[in-house]
């Protein structure tokens, strides 16, 4: 009797063994899946290798353009301004994008007589209801924490984060969650 409940627990004790061992093994491939951050020198390979695609070539090609340099300087104009996320003063040209636009909500906005898309991103429930009572000519003041550019676009994009009119604030947009 003994001989048959130790033949019936040991395939046992090493099934539940196999078990262990086999979730370990999935542990330490996901731990090794985590992705380490690019050095300098591979960040500066990966570019090279971008910059000889298709992509990359049309990119430097419109960047050289005269229509990439007026993007360029005009994203360089308040580039200050984005990186301490200063208050800047901007009119409200227009109250839609151009056409094929794929940035979300916007508007057409005029800095220091310079022209710039402020896109705010997809449109979640009621959440730029008061964004909608912008009109043309309209003074609006803006912080923003990046400015962006492609060639697709004959404006820089800025991403809208604050807005206000007459002193009160229309938008604030809400921190991203899981982050500092």
């Amino acid at each position: 009797m003994k001989k048959i409940i130790y033949a019936l627990t040991l395939p046992l004790v090493v099934a539940i063994g196999l078990v262990f061992t086999n979730h370990e093994f999935k542990n330490e491939t996901s731990k090794k899946s985590i992705l380490k951050p690019l050095t300098a020198a591979e960040r500066k390979a990966a570019l090279k290798i971008w910059e000889a695609s298709p992509d990359g070539i049309m990119f430097n090609k419109w960047k050289a353009s005269t229509e990439g340099k007026k993007v360029l300087a005009s994203a360089a104009k308040i580039s200050k301004s984005v990186k301490d996320s200063t208050k800047m003063e901007a009119v409200v040209t227009s109250l839609s994008l151009p056409s094929g636009s794929r940035v979300g909500f916007g508007v057409m906005v005029s800095i220091n007589c310079d022209d710039y898309i402020l896109s705010f991103g997809l449109e979640n429930d009621n959440e730029f209801e008061q964004l909608h009572s912008l009109k043309v000519n309209d003074k609006i003041i803006i912080k923003s924490q990046s400015v962006s550019y492609a060639p697709k676009y004959s404006y820089p994009i800025v991403a809208g984060n604050y807005v206000e009119r007459d002193s009160k604030i229309i938008y604030k947009s809400a921190p991203r969650k899981g982050g500092c």
